[in-house]
């Protein structure tokens, strides 16, 4: 820095605000000191700058699964988010295993991170005494927690209610689930499912135990099983609600291969709105938890915690919206 002064006849702080955007500086100086550091190759020493400043200019940002394409595409959110905020994003997989998201909060990345996203799947309402760290952080996804930390929510209750509601609309009353998990109590399965059957209650229509379709990961190939499985029970149904959008578009592969008609002989909805939902065939009717809202959300309040920010933390529940398209409304 001081060879760049020196080059361009100006002192070492103010080539130091030309590389941080001051915006207080002479045209005139900005492009000669730009024009000195072209000449002479100098690049800003990040690891210098963030050991004075005791920041590192990086968030981090634990998920279950890249893999699944809600979260992959939550991750690209997030990346678009932090940009805004001149951050860079570490990602960290969980597997939504407890042992892995409990390392994730003991250690988030050591010195590496200045706050972190955190999307728990395996944590419960026992755990929430790990949620004290000495890093900045930002819950996301389901209602699992109240405090002591923000949280940005999906409204899994409403948007689940909308997509049931459309369904019964559409005069369907024998509703597949594809996804259950037996026993959960805390969990977006649970919560999911839960809220299809209040639905159901409030129709006058009563849940059909032997159409409700265990799915343990949310997969595509998890979701054409559970297919395969109901198709082959015999059972009677014209609908079905897969509690994710991957586990809908296994299950569109399996009504496809047995010759069942969609939406003409079974209507089907997911959840989540992932990019591949607008070009399935056919196109899959879905619920758009919010994700952009949710990415640029969290950054922001993260942000504002790293900042000092000590105001009262905050849940916050993304707005969702119901897209109907061809599985349920036909072309």
């Amino acid at each position: 820095m001081r060879d760049v002064a020196q080059h361009a006849g100006v002192s070492p702080k103010t080539v130091s605000n030309v590389m941080s955007g001051y915006p207080f500086i002479r045209d005139e100086t900005r492009q000669r000191v730009l024009a000195s550091i072209d000449a002479l190759g100098y690049q800003l020493n990040i690891s210098a700058r963030n050991l004075k400043s005791g920041r590192t200019g990086i968030i981090g940002l634990a998920v279950p699964e890249l893999s699944l394409p809600y979260f992959a595409e939550l991750a690209d959110a997030v990346i678009t988010a932090a940009e805004e905020h001149g951050l860079t994003v570490m990602i960290e997989q969980t597997g939504a295993i407890r042992e892995r998201e409990l390392a994730a909060l003991a250690r988030p990345r050591g010195h590496l991170v200045d706050g972190l996203l955190f999307s728990p799947l395996g944590l419960g309402p026992d755990d929430v005494e790990h949620l004290h760290t000495s890093t900045p952080m930002v819950l996301l996804g389901e209602r699992i927690f109240h405090g002591p930390v923000d949280h940005v929510m999906i409204d899994n209750v409403a948007g689940t209610r909308a997509a049931t509601e459309h369904l019964l609309e559409l005069g369907r009353r024998r509703i597949a689930v594809i996804g259950t998990h037996p026993g959960e109590l805390v969990g977006t399965a649970a919560i999911r499912y839960d809220a299809f059957a209040a639905t159901l209650a409030d129709a006058g229509v009563e849940p059909i135990e032997q159409l409700a379709m265990p799915a343990g990961p949310w997969h595509r190939a998890t979701g054409a099983e559970a297919m395969e499985a109901l198709i082959a029970s015999e059972a009677r149904f014209d609908a079905v609600l897969a509690l994710n959008d991957t586990l809908a578009l296994g299950a569109l592969r399996a009504l496809a291969k047995h010759g069942v008609r969609v939406p003409d002989d079974v209507a089907v909805a997911g959840f989540d709105d992932i990019d591949e939902a607008q070009y399935s065939t056919p196109s899959l009717t879905t619920v758009d938890p919010g994700r952009a809202q949710i990415a640029a959300t969290a950054v922001e309040i993260l942000v504002g915690r790293m900042n000092g920010d000590d105001t009262a933390h905050r849940e916050i529940v993304a707005q969702y919206a119901l897209h109907i398209r061809e599985s349920t409304a036909g072309p």
